[in-house]
Order: C-alpha cells, then sequence, then structure tokens
C-alpha cells in the first residue's frame, strides 16, 4: 500500500509531462513509490476498439490499482472547463469502488494542461474533486509555503499542478516551464508525504 498511483490521460504530451514530474516527487519521499498509468481515449465509433496495452508509455489503469493504491494523483487536459470524456468515462466506471469505501480516506491531488492562458484550468481542476470527494478522498492542494506558486508566469495553482500550453498548433507548443515543473514534484511529495502520515496514523491507532 505504499504506491501513489499517478493516473492521467493526455492528447499533446504536457499532461503526461506533469505526471512525471509528480511522480518524481513522490519517488523522492523515502518509503513511498509512483505507479503511472493511462486510459485509452474513447471514440466516437461505436465499434472501436483499443488494444490492451498502449503502444508506448504507461500501462492502462485497472480498477485494482485504485484499490491498491495508498493515495491518487489525478490528471487530465481541460475539455470546456471540465476532465477530457477519457478520464470521465473511467472515473465513471468506479461504482464499486465507491460501495465499498476503497479509496475513503485516502489522500488524492488533481492536475491539468490547457491550451489558453484563462482555458478553465481552475475550473477543471475543481471539477475533478467532486468524484474524489464522493469517494470520501482526503483533497492535497498546493499551498502558498512553495515559493513558485506567487511567482510563476506559467501554470500553477493552489488548487492542483498546471500547465499553460500556449494556444497554436502542435508545433508552437513548449513543454512544461521550469516553475510548472517545480510545482508538480512539490505536489507529487506532498501527496506522498500525506499517504505516509496518514498510513502512520492508522497503524499507530
Amino acid at each position: 500500500m505504499n504506491d501513489i498511483l499517478v493516473l492521467y490521460y493526455s492528447r499533446h504530451s504536457a499532461t503526461r509531462e506533469l505526471a512525471l514530474a509528480i511522480a518524481q516527487g513522490v519517488d523522492s519521499v523515502p518509503g513511498m513509490q509512483a505507479r503511472v498509468r493511462t486510459v485509452p481515449p474513447v471514440s466516437t465509433v461505436c465499434e472501436a476498439t483499443q488494444p490492451d496495452i498502449p503502444a508506448d508509455g504507461p500501462p492502462y489503469c485497472e480498477l485494482r490499482d485504485l484499490e491498491e493504491c495508498a493515495g491518487l494523483a489525478l490528471g487530465s487536459p481541460t475539455r470546456f472547463g471540465n476532465m477530457a470524456a477519457s478520464m470521465k468515462y473511467f472515473v465513471d466506471g468506479t461504482m464499486p469502488q465507491w460501495l465499498s469505501g476503497a479509496l475513503s480516506g485516502k489522500p488524492a491531488c488533481v492536475f491539468t494542461s490547457t491550451g489558453s492562458l484563462h482555458g478553465g484550468q481552475e475550473s477543471t481542476l475543481l471539477s475533478m474533486m467532486l468524484p474524489l470527494l464522493h469517494h470520501g478522498m482526503v483533497i492535497v492542494g498546493i499551498p502558498y509555503t512553495e515559493s513558485r506558486l506567487t511567482t510563476t508566469q506559467s501554470g500553477g495553482t493552489p488548487y492542483g499542478a498546471s500547465h499553460h500550453a500556449r494556444a497554436g498548433d502542435d508545433s508552437q507548443r513548449h513543454g512544461i516551464t521550469a516553475d510548472e515543473k517545480t510545482l508538480a514534484i512539490a505536489l507529487g511529495a506532498r501527496l506522498a508525504r500525506t499517504a505516509l502520515d496518514l498510513v502512520h496514523g492508522a497503524q499507530a491507532r
């Protein structure tokens, strides 16, 4: 139970970069390790199927990954101020875990990427918290004691790590900035420390 599940969906790699930075933060906490997973895209064609194993990147998430984790970092690009359909589809399938309380009491954080500066980062992060609260999870954000949060000229919010991809075609997109990466690493480390504290507290009881 010392794995932190870093679960994300990404189309243009920015959300994936944030996920890897969060995983780096998790791995920096002794006794904790990141388990990076993704979800398959949703197709508008009913007959379309995805292979069981993605061509590259981390494996697809299974529901048992949720049950086995000590905490969860959930990430998605913004789609009209909300999480992408692929992530929503996966989350909507977690009813058995809700019924059993498998995630109740575990810490969680959220992260996102947008193509424009005011593209709905905060509303996406807040809406991603809603199903986690229904699962009884403990939400972890980025406190203002992280100095980059007050100086960043790109992404980064108290609600979770974020990236501003700068609108334009794919050739004009840039990777995450130093501030965005630093804040994502800090969020991952804070999530892992919180999970460790909760585990030790439960053992003490």
